[in-house]
Order: C-alpha cells, then sequence, then structure tokens
C-alpha cells in the first residue's frame, strides 16, 4: 500500500514569480505559511545548481500535499516582453499530479491566487470552474486569503487574518534589527534569499510562539 512521503501532509509548494516587484507578497506568502503550522516549498530554495530547475518542480510538487498558485503576475515585465507561463505551467503540473498520481496525491488541495478575480479569463479559460481567489494587488489581502484557505483545507486552529499581518510586520522589523547587528548592509537586507528569510522567520517563529496548531 502507498504510503505518504516524508512531510508531504505538512509542505506547502508555492508556485509565484521571484521579481522584485512581487517580493513582498512572496515574504508574506511564506511567513503565513509558516505562521500555520506549516512548511513553504519554494523552487528558490533548492541550491543545487547540477539540478534542472523543472526537475526540482517536480519533486516538490510530489511531496507537498497542499499548493498555491499566485497566477496574477502572467503579464509581461515590459514593452515587448511576452506572458510569463512559468506560473501557469506550474499550476498544470500539479493538476496532472493530482488526477493521474497513485496513493497519496489524490489527497493533493491546491490554491489558485489572482490580482482580480475574473482577471485569469483572458488568458486560462480553462480552469474557470475552479475557486479562484483574489488578493487585489495587496499583501495583507494575500494573508487574509491564504489563511482562510489553510483553516479550509486542514482546520487547524490558526490566528486571524490581521494577527498573522500584525506578526509578519513586527517579524520584518525583528529581522531589519538582527541583519544589521549581523553587518548586512541594507542592499543586502533586501536582497535576501528567499531560504534565508524563511530560516529567520521559523526561528523567529519558535521563539515568539504562534498559535497554528
Amino acid at each position: 500500500m502507498p504510503t505518504d512521503p516524508p512531510g508531504f501532509g505538512n509542505s506547502v509548494f508555492l508556485n509565484c514569480p521571484y521579481d522584485e516587484e512581487y517580493k513582498p507578497f512572496l515574504r508574506a506568502l511564506t511567513f503565513t505559511v509558516l505562521e500555520c503550522g506549516l512548511e513553504p516549498r519554494v523552487a528558490a530554495d533548492e541550491g543545487d545548481s547540477g539540478v534542472v530547475r523543472v526537475e526540482k518542480i517536480r519533486d516538490l510538487i510530489r511531496f507537498s500535499r497542499f499548493s498555491i498558485h499566485d497566477i496574477s503576475r502572467m503579464d509581461p515585465l515590459g514593452p515587448g516582453d511576452l506572458p510569463r507561463f512559468n506560473m501557469p505551467f506550474e499550476l498544470g503540473l500539479d493538476l496532472g499530479c493530482r488526477f493521474y498520481g497513485s496513493e497519496p496525491l489524490p489527497t493533493k488541495r491546491c490554491l489558485i491566487l489572482e490580482r482580480e478575480r475574473d482577471r485569469y479569463r483572458r488568458v486560462l479559460s480553462d480552469i474557470s470552474g475552479n475557486d479562484i481567489r483574489a488578493h487585489d494587488g495587496e499583501p495583507e489581502k494575500l494573508v487574509s486569503e491564504v489563511r482562510k484557505w489553510l483553516f479550509m483545507t486542514t482546520r487547524k486552529n490558526l490566528p486571524s487574518g490581521s494577527r498573522i499581518w500584525q506578526r509578519f510586520n513586527q517579524f520584518t522589523s525583528d529581522l531589519q534589527i538582527v541583519l544589521e547587528r549581523a553587518g548586512f548592509t541594507q542592499e543586502e537586507v533586501e536582497a535576501l534569499e528567499i531560504a534565508e528569510l524563511i530560516h529567520y522567520a521559523r526561528a523567529w517563529i519558535a521563539e515568539t510562539g504562534t498559535t497554528g496548531t
């Protein structure tokens, strides 16, 4: 009988952009997942350059029961650029894994986020039957939507969205002080890799406590 891979039931695959404009959303998203007692999994957290990126993503999807897909930034970055298809591609991989995989993969659950609730219909109408949640381009709204979805899928006792947002801002302030004391320049603080941010956030939550159980 198939068994759950290690960490499967506690892992959340995050499919989102890594550009500068999205950074406040990514940091709030990873903190929210940790604050709710789960483990964020992102491709940028994997430091082995010898592994092809799509293979990293495949394994992250395979070993994560939960997935959050933010498809709000499929737009071209600038004039003459093409749309960015990485996010819908990874969403397709995740849905295919769920639909065609053996146990425990059919138990996978995913959240699809957009900037506006119906905007995706113009470019990805095949998912029009899915429950899409909008964050309105606001990190605080993203925190609230993710928290609500995590409760619905896990039934954990979770802090409120406003409480998570408050703690995220406190963590951000505390992290600034910690990094400055460690000799980080402001440029280095702003460029902090997501893997390192997760490391500090996990330690901060463990020290200050969380109501996610």
